[in-house]
């Protein structure tokens, strides 16, 4: 088995647990990687994920960790599901629903064309519930502070987006989303909810690609050490 230089630098994948924070898991693997060496490992993360969502998570170790930048514009792909009828103040189950909308008016037909609605170059405010910053302070640190926070409109492009399955009694909508950088899933739940003349949350969401990694090709957090000893010689 290849042997891996984590000091000097190395670029892999974790596949992010459900409920832990990107820089949750991150710590974890660089403390595992430091105590295994015996010395500190730089390592950094290219592109957040939400401690709800799951999937690719891009890990960089030394000199790699230059390339972090790069890596972030790679093209996205994610499954979500949305729950249609209800928001949360998070656009995700982070929250308790806090609104709820008629949705019996909605069918397969009228998603299928409001998913499109949303393809190519689109304008996308961010979640306030986020990392974006305000005024040099994270704007979720405002929200949970009891504060209101206005964020301004972001461009993002959106390569595809498409409907994958459609449950007509629990009203759950699963979709499949090609994004470039800077795409909240959360915030176009919301979008889609409202362009629906509804509601919409997320209930699941899953980073399955980012550039040419793919979630098949991602280390389990909990296997890790097992891959880290295979790749570090004794």
């Amino acid at each position: 088995m290849a042997q891996m230089d984590f000091i000097q630098g190395e670029i892999f994948a974790i596949d992010k647990p459900y409920r832990m924070s990107s820089f949750g898991a991150l710590a974890r693997v660089r403390y595992l990687l430091s105590h295994r060496l015996n010395q500190h490992v730089k390592i950094g993360h290219a592109g957040t994920l939400d401690p709800l969502a799951t999937g690719v998570l891009v890990l960089c170790t030394g000199r790699c960790t230059k390339q972090i930048e790069s890596l972030q514009t790679h093209t996205k792909e994610y499954t979500a599901t949305l729950q249609l009828g209800a928001t949360t103040a998070s656009y995700d189950m982070e929250h308790e629903v806090n609104q709820t909308f008629p949705y019996d008016h909605i069918t397969r037909e009228l998603i299928i064309d409001t998913l499109r609605k949303f393809e190519g170059d689109i304008d996308q405010i961010p979640p306030t519930y986020s990392a974006c910053k305000v005024d040099g302070k994270r704007a979720y640190k405002y929200r949970r502070a009891g504060q209101n926070v206005e964020l301004q409109p972001k461009h993002i492009h959106i390569d595809k987006i498409e409907l994958t399955d459609f449950d007509t009694e629990k009203f759950l909508v699963s979709i499949r989303v090609v994004c470039g950088k800077g795409t909240y899933i959360r915030a176009l739940a919301r979008d889609i909810g409202r362009c629906l003349k509804s509601g919409a949350y997320l209930t699941t969401l899953r980073r399955t690609r980012v550039g040419e990694v793919s979630v098949e090709n991602c280390i389990d957090l909990e296997n890790f050490e097992v891959w880290m000893n295979d790749h570090i010689e004794d």
